[in-house]
């Protein structure tokens, strides 16, 4: 049986961060379902068919064509669990960088194995080089004109700074 897992987020940007945690993603799993979340009421900074290409070559560049084949992005609106069924995913996947990040993400893990008990919450800890990393830091520092190239990936450095600095 093929074992899917689901990793939702909003990838706006990707970062470092993510791909620490689609580089142990792929270790686990035999597919890898990115799930970006699109809510109407949230401007993103990138599209989403930006945010696929953005992932799609940053994966490749890190992990090879044959990673690239093993990964699908889709986009979503409504419950994580929910989607995780629609494409048979039966993990879901939770990066950590720290204590908060647990807190929060245990008591989501609990609601959604009550509303879903077949999807199991697999929480993957940051690294240390990618573990103060996240897409809205990331951001603020981009829109300030600062330097972001070490918190993302290459194909993201350009796109970003074309984005925030015009």
């Amino acid at each position: 049986m093929k074992r899917i897992a689901l990793y939702p987020g909003s990838f706006d940007p990707v970062t470092n961060g993510h791909m620490d945690i689609l580089r142990q993603a792929l270790g686990l799993a035999d597919e890898v379902v990115v799930a970006i979340g699109v809510h109407p009421g949230k401007q993103p900074l990138f599209s989403f068919e930006e945010r696929v290409a953005l992932l799609q070559t940053s994966v490749r560049d890190a992990f090879g064509a044959a990673a690239v084949d093993r990964l699908r992005v889709i986009s979503f609106s409504g419950l994580v669990v929910n989607c995780a069924r629609e494409q048979g995913a039966t993990l879901l996947l939770r990066g950590l960088r720290d204590g908060t990040d647990l807190d929060y993400e245990m008591q989501m893990a609990g609601m959604n194995q009550a509303m879903a008990p077949d999807v199991q919450t697999v929480f993957l800890p940051a690294s240390p080089t990618s573990r103060h990393i996240t897409a809205t830091l990331v951001r603020q520092i981009a829109n300030m004109g600062g330097e972001t190239s070490a918190f993302v990936p290459k194909a993201v450095a350009g796109p970003l700074k074309d984005k925030t600095q015009r």
